[in-house]
C-alpha cells in the first residue's frame, strides 16, 4: 500500500508539473481577456550587454545592436565588461565612435557586480538587459518597450528562439522554449509571467532594485523584485531574441546545473524574493519553477517504487501496482530510458530522418532532471559560484 502511495505521488508531481500547471494555467486565463496591442512607445532606453571573455561573439552582437531600429537619440548602448582577459574590452572600444560605451575594470567580482556598477551610466528610462550571445531582430526593442506606457508594468520579458540547424539538441531546446512561451502566455494573461529570459529582460529604471553580488539567477531575481512592488511582468512574444545553442548536451547539462543551483538559492531565501503578498503569483512560481526541482527525485522514486511493487505483488490492482499492471508499467519506464540511453550515446540519430528525433527526445528531458539532480548537490555542497563559467556555443 505505502510503495503504491509513493509511486502515484511520484507521478501526480511529474504530470502536475509538466502538464496539469499549464493546463490550469490555460483555464484561469480563459476568464480573462486577450490583451490588444501596445501602440507604438518610444521613450528613452538603455541597452545593457555584460559581457565576460566574450570576444569571439563580442562584434557580431555589436553590429546587431547597432541594427536596432529605435531613434539613435533615445537608445543608449552600453557594454560592461568587467574581468576580461581577452579581447573583449579592445573590439567594443573600437565601435566608441558609433556610439557603443564602455565600462570596464580589471577585476572581475561576477555579472550582478558589473551590472549593478554599470547602473551609475544608465541613462534610459527602460534598461533591456541583454547577454553576448543573443542577437535581436530590428523591431525588438520597439516591441519590448511598448508595454511601459501603462504604468502598472514594471518589467517585460521577450521570446527566446533557438537558431534552426543546431541538430537535435537544437530542436529539442527550440520545443522547450515554444512549451515555455505557451505557459508564460497564460500567465501573463492572467496578469503576470513568473519567468524571464535574461538575454531579452526590460524593466522600468524606477523599478530597479539592486540585488546582492552573489545571486546567480540575477534575471529572476530582478523579475520577482518588480512583482513585489506591487508592478506587474508581462511577456511580449513578438519581442524575439535568437541565440545558438550549446555545444554539446554536456555544456547544456552545465549550464543548466548552474541555472537550477540558483533556484535552490532562491528557495532559500524565498521570503525575501517571493511576493507574499500576492497568493496567485506565488502558486504560480512554486508550480512553474519550483516545482521543476522535485521532478528528478520523482522519476528516482516512480522507478524504484514500481521495481518494489513488481518484486512483492500478490493481487490484481491497478492503483495498488499489482501484476500485471505493476510489470507494464515499469516496461514503459525502461522503454523511456531505454530510448534516453539510445539519443544520449547516439546523439546524430535521426539529424535526417525527423521521426528518429524521438530518441533524442527522451535524453533531452532526462539531462533536464539530471541538471535539476546536479543543481540541488552544487547548493548542499556550496559549490556553485556565482561568477559565471562561459559555455561553448555553436
Amino acid at each position: 500500500m505505502f510503495v503504491a502511495v509513493f509511486f502515484w505521488l511520484s507521478v501526480f508531481i511529474i504530470i502536475y508539473t509538466y502538464i496539469g500547471y499549464p493546463l490550469l494555467i490555460a483555464l484561469l486565463a480563459k476568464f480573462r481577456r486577450k490583451p490588444k496591442p501596445y501602440p507604438a512607445y518610444l521613450p528613452s532606453a538603455t541597452l545593457l550587454i555584460a559581457a565576460y571573455n566574450e570576444e569571439t561573439v563580442i562584434e557580431n552582437k555589436i553590429r546587431n545592436s547597432l541594427e536596432i531600429e529605435y531613434p539613435e537619440e533615445k537608445l543608449q548602448i552600453l557594454f560592461v565588461t568587467d574581468g576580461s582577459t581577452d579581447a573583449t574590452p579592445q573590439i567594443v572600444k573600437r565601435f566608441e565612435t558609433q556610439g557603443i560605451e564602455l565600462l570596464h575594470e580589471p577585476q572581475r567580482n561576477g555579472k550582478m557586480a558589473a551590472i549593478n556598477r554599470a547602473m551609475l551610466r544608465v541613462r534610459g528610462e527602460i534598461i533591456i538587459f541583454s547577454d553576448a550571445n543573443n542577437y535581436y531582430q530590428p523591431n525588438t526593442l520597439k516591441e519590448l518597450v511598448a508595454p511601459f506606457q501603462d504604468p502598472s508594468i514594471g518589467a517585460a520579458s521577450g521570446a527566446k528562439l533557438i537558431a534552426s540547424g543546431d541538430g537535435n539538441l537544437g530542436a529539442s531546446e527550440g520545443l522547450y522554449w515554444k512549451y515555455e512561451s505557451y505557459i508564460k502566455k497564460q500567465e501573463s494573461r492572467l496578469g503576470s509571467c513568473t519567468s524571464v529570459a535574461g538575454e531579452i529582460l526590460a524593466i522600468r529604471k524606477t523599478a530597479y532594485l539592486k540585488p546582492p553580488d552573489n545571486v546567480i539567477n540575477d534575471d529572476f531575481y530582478l523579475g520577482m523584485q518588480v512583482i513585489r512592488q506591487g508592478l506587474r511582468l508581462v511577456y511580449v512574444p513578438q519581442a524575439k531574441s535568437i541565440e545558438r545553442v550549446s555545444l554539446t548536451a554536456q555544456d547544456e547539462i552545465k549550464r543548466r546545473t548552474r541555472i537550477n543551483a540558483g533556484r535552490y538559492q532562491i528557495i532559500a531565501n524565498a521570503g525575501k524574493i517571493l511576493p507574499l503578498k500576492h497568493p496567485l503569483l506565488v502558486w504560480q512560481i512554486v508550480s512553474h519553477k519550483f516545482l521543476r526541482l522535485l521532478v528528478p527525485f520523482g522519476m528516482i522514486c516512480a522507478l524504484l517504487t514500481n521495481i518494489v511493487a513488481v518484486i512483492l505483488s500478490t493481487e490484481s490492482h491497478f492503483f495498488l501496482l499489482s501484476a500485471p499492471f505493476n510489470m507494464i508499467i515499469l516496461d514503459l519506464q525502461l522503454l523511456f530510458y531505454g530510448l534516453a540511453a539510445i539519443g544520449a550515446i547516439f546523439p546524430k540519430l535521426g539529424e535526417k530522418h525527423k521521426l528518429m528525433r524521438l530518441f533524442y527526445l527522451p535524453a533531452f528531458l532526462t539531462n533536464s532532471n539530471l541538471a535539476a539532480l546536479y543543481g540541488f548537490l552544487h547548493h548542499q555542497r556550496r559549490r556553485q559560484s556565482h561568477l559565471w563559467e562561459r559555455i561553448q556555443r555553436r
